[in-house]
């Protein structure tokens, strides 16, 4: 055999034997899941809200959505679990990939339920685990880091001359959908969008009068712009030649229905509400409406076209040694900002719920990020317990 054969042609190796044990021990509690959030349905009479009252009729949906997924997602990590055992390593990686997206939304759920609580350290760390499991159980990622890792500082080099690095060689879309394109993105989005808002808030809604519109705890980001833009990009990138209409199209739904989700999000795990276009044209539950659907379609038609490539310009500037190391950075100090922002939030409602500080943590953000710090930090937001969607589990009969 060659030695071009054989690197065409690697040997297939198994999965080691600590992850065959988590296999079987992802199976074992998996099927002990099942029956146990089926007795769960069970105990939702027995849920009142913070304040002690019957809960609504949306929370006891979010309640059952939560119960259904975490049945789902038993029977997908079943699945996940067999087909490790077996070293179908490509449909494990498919397995992997459903399960984490499922324990993303049983997250979010528990969120709108308990708050920042409601999630636990395991649940967490499992999905840290899964996350980092689909990098490795995919043979053809290890093969193409094994065939071109020799070649990638070559060709990065090379295309970073040219201008060209970023974009979609293949031709199917117009750049790469790859972490470092869209997470600055994101970031210059997030600084992009709050601009404009900023502006149009002086101009239009209160003439002359400047309120913060920031999205998190520190720096001038508006997360909303940010993620927005990412789905767009996404989702219109294979169609970047097609006419303005149907950019415009697009972009009005995908923004209107992010906008619509991010506010009843809020508003049900933290009693916040940032906007209401209750009573304006084509208002849809007061979270979104006609003419911002139509802002988000002209703002995505104006990106597509016009802000995009010029933004790889300015992203190809920074010198290719440091991309990757200043990206990571970039991205970690992101991470811990959004991080903090959430806790902050989950503090603001304990204490607007009138729940005195437990622990350090709630101490910690009392102190430094206190009522006053939220209200003129998020100046766009306010905040009544009563709005949200938390329960907490009450002894049957009381």
């Amino acid at each position: 055999m060659t030695a071009s054969n054989s690197l065409a042609t690697p040997p297939k190796k198994k999965l080691p034997l600590l992850l065959k044990i988590y296999a079987v021990a992802l199976i074992a509690l998996s099927v002990i899941s099942i029956p146990i959030a089926a007795i769960l349905g069970f105990y939702l009479p027995s849920l009142t809200s913070d304040a002690g009252t019957p809960i609504d009729t949306t929370t006891l949906v979010i309640a059952i959505v939560q119960i259904a997924l975490t049945g789902v997602g038993a029977i997908m990590s079943i699945v996940l679990g067999v087909r490790m055992l077996r070293d179908r390593r490509r449909g494990a990686r498919i397995a992997a990939e459903i399960l984490v997206a499922i324990n993303v939304a049983v997250m979010v759920c528990e969120v709108m339920l308990s708050g920042l609580h409601g999630p636990g350290l395991y649940e967490v760390l499992h999905l840290v685990f899964l996350v980092a499991l689909l990098s490795y159980i995919d043979p053809s990622l290890s093969e193409e880091r094994r065939l071109q890792r020799k070649l990638a500082d070559l060709e990065t080099r090379e295309r970073a001359e040219d201008g060209t690095l970023g974009r979609d060689e293949t031709g199917k879309g117009y750049i790469e959908l790859n972490f470092f394109n869209l997470f600055w993105i994101f970031v210059v989005c997030c600084v992009l969008g709050l601009i404009i808002e900023v502006v149009y808030h002086m101009a239009v809604v209160e003439p002359g009068v400047y309120q913060d519109r920031a999205g998190l705890l520190y720096g001038p980001f508006s997360p909303i712009y940010g993620i927005g833009a990412v789905l767009m990009t996404i989702a219109l990138n294979r169609f970047h030649k097609a006419n303005f209409l149907v950019i415009f199209l697009v972009s009005a739904v995908i923004g209107g229905a992010f906008e619509y989700l991010v506010s009843w999000f809020f508003q049900f795990a933290f009693g916040i509400m940032a906007w209401d276009y209750t009573g304006t044209f084509l208002s849809i539950d007061g979270r979104t409406n006609g003419m911002f659907m139509a802002m988000w379609g002209v703002l995505g038609c104006v990106w597509i076209k016009l802000l995009l490539p010029r933004m790889l310009k300015v992203v190809n500037a920074i010198p290719w040694k440091w991309r990757y190391g200043l990206t990571s950075v970039c991205a970690l100090l992101m991470l811990v900002n959004a991080v903090m922002t959430m806790l902050a939030f989950d503090c603001w409602y304990q204490r607007e719920a009138g729940m005195e500080p437990v622990n350090a943590m709630e101490q910690f953000f009392e102190e430094y990020y206190g009522n006053d710090f939220m209200a003129d930090r998020f100046q766009s937001m306010t905040i009544d317990p009563s709005r949200s969607t938390r329960v907490t589990p009450v002894e049957l009969g009381q």
